[in-house]
């Protein structure tokens, strides 16, 4: 899962990425009793149960902000629920909450990697590449790559392999295919499988 945060960079998102997620909950459980109207801590301690493994508990914090945020916010909650679809492997009800985000703000990137991930993961390798070349155009810079969180380093190595791919370092995507293609995960299994016996 590629969960995407809506906050601003702070105390609780760096502690989000480092792994203390205990540490991330009380950051934005505080900024959320500072200032009850912005969901934005909302979405981003969504994304700290979703890291803990408490799906359900995700979801709902999620729908709220999906009910009651501004675009942006919205937004956010929105590719987070995809990848929370596409985890338990409702793909198109993941796709159809990564084209609503898209919707929101055409011009943000986070779900069109979103998209890219999972046309890759579904074996359309041409939709994946088109996808991720419109992320990199959005995203310039690289910064909302660098502020996503990830449930699982797999999906981490995935985004990176697909970039390597891109950029044409051929050592450096053909070693994290293999490494994917013998992991846990059956289904980057068979995406890195598809991408090895391309090359």
């Amino acid at each position: 899962m590629l969960a995407t945060l809506a906050s601003p960079p702070g105390t609780g998102s760096e502690r989000l990425r480092a792994g203390d997620l205990s540490g991330a909950r009380a950051a934005f459980e505080a900024r959320l009793a500072e200032d009850p109207e912005r969901l934005a801590p909302l979405n981003d301690l969504a994304v700290g149960y979703s890291l803990a493994g408490h799906l359900d508990a995700a979801r709902r914090l999620l729908d709220e902000v999906v009910a009651s945020g501004s675009p942006r916010e919205q937004q956010a909650a929105l590719v987070n629920l995809g990848e929370l679809y596409a985890i338990e492997g409702y793909l198109t009800a993941a796709q159809a909450y990564f084209e609503s985000a898209r919707g929101i703000d055409p011009a943000r990137p986070e779900p069109v990697y979103a998209l890219a991930l999972l046309a890759d993961a579904r074996g359309e390798l041409a939709g994946a590449r088109a996808a991720l070349g419109e992320a990199l155009r959005l995203d310039e810079g690289g910064a909302a790559r660098a502020g996503f969180a990830y449930v699982y380093p797999e999906e981490r190595q995935h985004l990176s392999a697909l970039l390597a791919e891109r950029s044409g370092e051929r050592g450096a995507a053909e070693a994290a295919w293999k490494e994917l293609a013998a992991g846990r995960f059956p289904a980057l299994a068979a995406t890195a499988e598809r991408h090895l016996a391309e090359q």
